[in-house]
């Protein structure tokens, strides 16, 4: 059976060094996939910062296309260290029948997280499960299983990352640069050819990126229409009144063009999906804290922006008092000085920094504060 996986490539030197590379990625990934989910859905007592309005955009680009990198990653090493799979006996004692079980775990849950990953920022949904649900999870059991196997293997990574590879003979030495060099290539051009979806220098290299972020109603791409969240005709009522009740001193109902003749201000922020893509755009309307002095409305109250949708989850968002006190989140009715497309959710959105895209709640009818 050796015989017949005769490669160098196979061996724990090769596998240490992928292994050191997936933990790096695997870590960079789960902390950014935390911070996304945090930002998401915040436990009670955290506030989240509105600044720098660019952190979301960062954390999540890292996590979208870090991902994408460490698929050359993990195929690579699933490749070195296959032969293990036709080990005989295949167990050997009950401690190794575990470590083998927590092997499969890992590859288990880092095939699961990247495979389903893609697909999700691909638009495909092959699953009946919450994609969102599932994925934080998953990253947990895939985390735990890692920091086992790297605390199960130290001896055997430690030996081969910081030995002298004189050992080898010069021949195999050469295979086995080639080979990683070959795999940091294919990672380093999954970036290049990715990375523009969100840094727009390098937009005309995104050639792998699932999303141009210049292509969309008014230069910026649209995750959900109009159409799609079922609003074309309630958004052209001329009875549409922007509401704000609540713990508020003054209840205000304002029609569209009362909102018009509120003061303006423009600002210039990044819009960034969950799925890696970002884009800048110039915004333009009323500044929500100047809404809710009108109001009355405490500093320190918490907002929830609610949409004209009558359903999807996320048809309404909590803006807590970091941003919705901050002079650079609004209630959008222009971009780049037209009135809101649309699909861009005409006629109010939300518009705040370092905040993710799906929480910019678009077709806003109400603002309730608690």
């Amino acid at each position: 059976m050796p015989g017949r996986f005769g490669s160098v490539l196979h061996s724990e030197r090769v596998a240490a060094r992928l292994g050191m590379w997936l933990g790096i990625s695997f870590t960079v990934a789960f902390v950014t996939g935390l911070i996304s989910h945090f930002m998401q859905h915040p436990p009670g007592g955290l506030a989240w910062p509105s600044r720098p309005v660019g952190l979301y955009r960062v954390t999540q680009g890292l996590h979208v296309i870090g991902g994408l990198a460490t698929v050359p990653l993990l195929f690579a090493k699933l490749w070195t260290v296959y032969p293990k799979l036709w080990q005989w006996p295949p167990f050997r004692s009950l401690s190794h029948a575990m470590e083998r079980a927590l092997v499969l775990v890992l590859v288990g849950a880092s095939l699961f997280q990247l495979v389903t990953g893609l697909l999700n920022i691909s638009y495909v949904y092959l699953w009946p499960f919450s994609f969102p649900v599932a994925h934080y999870w998953t990253a947990y059991l895939l985390y735990g299983a890692l920091i086992i196997h790297v605390v199960n293997e130290w001896a055997k990574i430690r030996g081969n990352l910081w030995t002298r590879e004189q050992v080898d003979p010069p021949e195999t030495v050469t295979a086995r640069r080639r080979f990683l060099g070959t795999v940091a290539a294919a990672s380093g051009l999954t970036v290049l050819f990715t990375v523009g979806e969100t840094y727009a220098p390098l937009s005309r290299l995104a050639l792998l990126a699932p999303r141009d972020p210049h292509i969309g109603p008014q230069g910026l791409p649209v995750n959900k229409s109009a159409e799609a969240a079922g609003v074309t005709t309630v958004i052209h009522d001329p009875g549409y009144r922007l509401t704000v009740t609540g713990a508020v001193r003054t209840p205000l109902s304002l029609a569209y063009d009362d909102l018009l003749r509120l003061p303006q201000h423009t600002v210039r922020l990044p819009i960034a999906c969950v799925e890696g893509w970002s884009a800048e755009a110039e915004w333009s309307g009323i500044r929500l804290r100047d809404l809710a002095a009108l109001a009355g409305i405490a500093p320190d109250a918490v907002l929830t922006v609610e949409s004209l949708e009558r359903g999807g989850g996320y048809r309404s968002s909590e803006v807590r008092p970091p941003h919705w006190n901050d002079p650079l989140t609004l209630l959008a009715l222009r971009i780049g000085g037209a009135p809101l497309a649309p699909d861009h959710g005409f006629p109010v959105r939300l518009i705040a920094p370092n905040r993710p895209g799906v929480l910019q709640t678009k077709w806003v009818s109400k603002v309730v504060a608690a």
